[in-house]
């Protein structure tokens, strides 16, 4: 599994923020509100976060110690897979609430601080998130071993069995 690279986060942003900004439009075009995140979405990112760095933990010290206690392979992959997906969705979420707080500000009228104050703590819980997803990420990767990738190592022979 490849880590989590900078390039695809900040596509997830990208695509974020112009579908955030794009949405606000239309829903203004359509004489409706814009768009404001439910008050519990920047809490629910920020416990996500916190979540899946407290499970990656223990996969770090079974990785890091012989003696610790034998994690399943299966549930390690599990956590780093969550954590990749966790990294995406907080980047996606950054990019989504940057759209909406693009939009908001381009506008000729102030907006309210009530609607500012969701987009603006769900901005900072999706940062959270990114960070979380990646630490986490990398607590679920083991050291390369000496004999690892190096030349030499394939047998030659022929195979007996």
């Amino acid at each position: 599994m490849k880590r989590t690279g900078a390039g695809i986060l900040t596509i997830a942003v990208i695509i974020g923020a112009a579908v955030g900004f794009i949405l606000d439009t239309l829903l203004t075009a359509m004489g409706r509100p814009t768009f404001s995140p439910a008050a519990s979405l920047p809490t629910i990112l920020a416990l996500l976060g916190v979540v899946i760095v407290m499970l990656a933990v223990p996969v770090h010290r079974a990785a890091r110690n012989r003696g610790a206690r034998r994690i399943n392979p299966f549930q390690a992959l599990r956590i780093a897979m969550l954590a990749k997906a966790s990294s995406l969705l907080g980047a996606v979420s950054l990019g989504f609430s940057l759209g909406l707080v693009v939009f908001l500000t381009t506008r000729p009228v102030t907006p309210s601080l009530g609607s500012m104050g969701t987009i603006i703590a769900t901005l900072v819980c999706a940062v959270v998130l990114v960070v979380a997803g990646l630490v986490a990420e990398q607590l679920c990767t083991i050291r390369k071993d000496d004999d690892d990738d190096t030349p030499g190592n394939t047998p030659t022979g022929p195979v007996q069995a």
